[in-house]
């Protein structure tokens, strides 16, 4: 497997890159090269300026992770890449708090004046009255996002004894009391701040969240300050009450559009840098030693991870999934998505709903990982290529199918069971249900026989009369095609008088093997299925 890192990473984090797949580091590499070169990677690694957009996912046709080393996502289009089944990944733990001191360092950089003391001394000025400052003592802090890193600026901010005030929507309530932050509504942040720090995402509905009306609303004199993601201020409306003295100071870590962070002169024109109130750094705020190397590692791991098949970790669009809980979960991914696997395979009907139904110990964690496992091998007989576990819940809704999900704490016989229910456009049902033990997945319920068999690689399912010999006819039949039969299980139906077979081959049963068997009076329909695990 190939990789390419495109923006600079920790040493150490190369490092392990190359203890499992070729890596190619290409620094300030190009765009019209990288568009060119994509298409050899399975899996790219980039910081924050490199555009993983739709042309450049588009373009990468082995891609199969994208790893953004750091936090935020935005340079990265999610919706393609999960509309492509590509996995992406980042590492939100890595740099919090060095981002959460460095929001620190810079509002007391405008809150005391210190970039600019320091210019005036070194250059011979040492009028102390000309930088006067302010406390933060006693000063009303607005934090717009209360998540890992916002968090931590509060406890910090609160040690300086200011009243920390913070909107966050999304945010329970016992989370603002467990750290110390008084839940207000945004135009009450806006209104009460002395400070006011930001630390969202950037989304449709974060962009310019504090544009000309918002300056409108603020306490005149606030100082502000972003070392969350370029264009969460309207860069044109901070510029203005800058000027017009609404606002104070600002400190900015961060532009919307940004510089390159590698080369020692450039030429980048963004009017803020012309204001006196204004404190800039070059987006410095996981630039520590040890944020670089716990996100230069933790990038190399979670990419690495991936790549192996291995869905835990942080995974941006998949269901977060932690890796103890994962490994409790693996053998039902493997048993829904072999269930699943199954229909499309025996049946050419398509499908206008599926129900999947968790009874017992399995309904108690979350399924949806398991979910997207079971639509994934549903639809991929049907779609070929272009599903995966990232993107199959968007391929189901595409294709008009209907997921239903359940989950029942009762079970008789089994610690848990998984049951797949598939209605058809004709409003037929299809149900298999499954269980496994310890790494074991078995089959247990096939079309309303009850069985018990494990799902491999090639398989044939017969219905077949009742009758005496038929097991010899299917035996000669295969040999004669030289395959062999692994394991066998029969389930007869004293009803009707058929019975139902199950057949474990050690290779593929080609077409012309299960012709034959369905030329025998003895058959009533033989399929056969390949690729369930």
């Amino acid at each position: 497997m190939k990789v390419i890192v495109t923006e600079r990473i920790a040493d150490s984090g190369l490092e392990y890159l190359k203890e499992y797949v070729d890596v190619d580091f290409r620094l300030d590499i190009p765009r019209e090269e990288l568009l060119d070169i994509i298409k050899d990677y399975d899996a790219i690694i980039v910081r924050s300026v490199t555009k993983v957009d739709k042309e450049l996912i588009t373009r990468g046709k082995n891609l199969k992770v994208i790893g953004r080393a750091g936090n935020g996502v935005d340079n990265i289009d999610l919706d393609v890449a999960t509309e492509r089944g590509i996995i992406v990944v980042n590492t939100p733990e890595g740099n919090i708090i060095s981002a959460a001191e460095h929001t620190i360092g810079l509002m007391l950089s405008i809150a005391r004046n210190i970039p600019q003391a320091y210019n005036g001394t070194i250059n011979g000025d040492f009028r102390r009255n000309k930088f006067k400052g302010v406390e933060l003592s006693g000063k009303t802090v607005g934090i717009i996002g209360l998540g890992r890193i916002g968090s931590l600026v509060a406890t910090r901010l609160a040690a300086f004894n200011m009243k920390v005030i913070a909107y966050d929507p999304y945010i329970r309530d016992s989370r603002f009391e467990k750290y110390g932050a008084t839940k207000v509504t945004f135009d009450e942040l806006l209104k009460e701040s002395d400070f006011i720090t930001i630390h969202t995402p950037k989304t449709e509905e974060t962009i310019d969240i504090i544009d000309e009306e918002e300056f409108k609303k603020v306490k005149r004199g606030v100082r502000i300050v972003n070392c969350a993601r370029g264009g969460l201020i309207n860069e044109d409306a901070l510029y203005n009450a800058l000027k017009e003295g609404i606002v104070a100071a600002a400190a900015l870590d961060v532009f919307k559009v940004e510089p390159s962070y590698d080369r020692e002169k450039q030429d980048f024109n963004n009017k803020l840098l012309e204001l006196p109130n204004v404190v800039v750094t070059p987006h410095l705020g996981a630039s520590t030693v040890e944020a670089q190397n716990n996100v230069g590692i933790s990038v190399a791991k979670e990419v690495v991870t991936a790549l192996n098949g291995k869905l835990y970790g942080n995974i941006v669009n998949l269901p977060d999934i932690k890796a103890d809980e994962f490994g409790e979960l693996k053998p039902y991914m493997k048993l829904c998505e072999a269930m699943g696997a199954l229909y499309y395979q025996i049946n050419d009907i398509p499908i206008s709903s599926v129900e999947i139904i968790y009874r017992g110990h399995i309904s108690q964690h979350n399924t949806d990982v398991v979910t997207l496992h079971a639509l994934k091998g549903l639809l991929k007989p049907a779609l070929k290529e272009g599903v995966s576990v990232v993107n199959a819940r968007l391929r189901a809704k595409e294709m008009g199918v209907e997921v239903i999900e359940g989950k029942i704490d009762e079970i008789n016989h089994y610690s848990s069971l998984v049951i797949l229910k598939i209605t058809d456009t004709k409003g037929g049902i299809s149900q298999f249900a499954g269980t496994t033990y310890g790494d074991e997945i078995r089959i247990v319920e096939y079309l309303g026989h009850k069985v018990n068999f494990e799902p491999t690689e090639y398989m044939l399912f017969v219905r077949n009369k009742d009758i005496p010999g038929v097991i010899g006819h299917i035996g000669n039949v295969l040999g004669d095609f030289g395959i062999n039969i692994s394991s066998m299980h029969v389930s007869p139906n004293k009803s009707d008088g058929t019975a139902l077979m199950i057949v474990n081959t050690d290779r593929e049963i080609p077409h012309e093997a299960v012709e034959s068997l369905n030329n025998l009076n003895s058959i009533l329909r033989a399929k056969a299925v390949k690729g369930l695990i």
